[in-house]
């Protein structure tokens, strides 16, 4: 018996989020970065999410949907070309004087960490409410 419904699917939805806020933290922290071990300025990384079957929960339930949780499917880079500046001063810029700057936009990154942060709150709360429910159901046999 399951005294924490959906407890697993949020600490799987937790876990992902967890994931994609260190994403938008490093996409952050290279906002300025023009040079990589590749040569070329910072690229944004993408996190995706998939829905996935929990095997161990859908041979409970005869209906799947209700065995179905979230994990990330991956980390990819966004291929969005990169921005250009002139700047004939800086050590990176090409023969002509532009620079090529990260294509990360710094207000898009606040809005995804923004989003990420409430779609992670809002798990943290099924958790505790389903403990809570739990401890509630406990105390009505004492």
């Amino acid at each position: 018996m399951d005294l924490l419904p959906g407890a697993s699917f949020s600490a799987d939805a937790l876990h992902a989020e967890k994931l994609r806020m260190e994403v938008i933290a490093q996409n952050i922290a290279n906002v300025q970065t023009t040079r990589t071990a590749r040569g070329e300025p910072y690229r944004r990384q993408l996190v995706s999410f998939e829905s996935h079957l929990d095997p161990k929960i859908a041979g409970a339930h005869s209906e799947s949907h209700l065995a179905k949780s979230v994990r990330v499917d991956a980390i990819t880079e966004d291929r969005s070309p990169f921005k250009s500046v002139f700047n004939p001063g800086h050590p990176h810029a090409d023969a002509n004087g532009m620079l090529k700057l990260p294509n990360v936009d710094l207000a898009m990154e606040m809005v995804d960490l923004i989003s990420s942060s409430r779609s992670y709150e809002a798990n943290l709360a099924v958790v505790k409410t389903s403990r809570q429910l739990a401890k509630q159901a406990l105390s009505i046999n004492a």
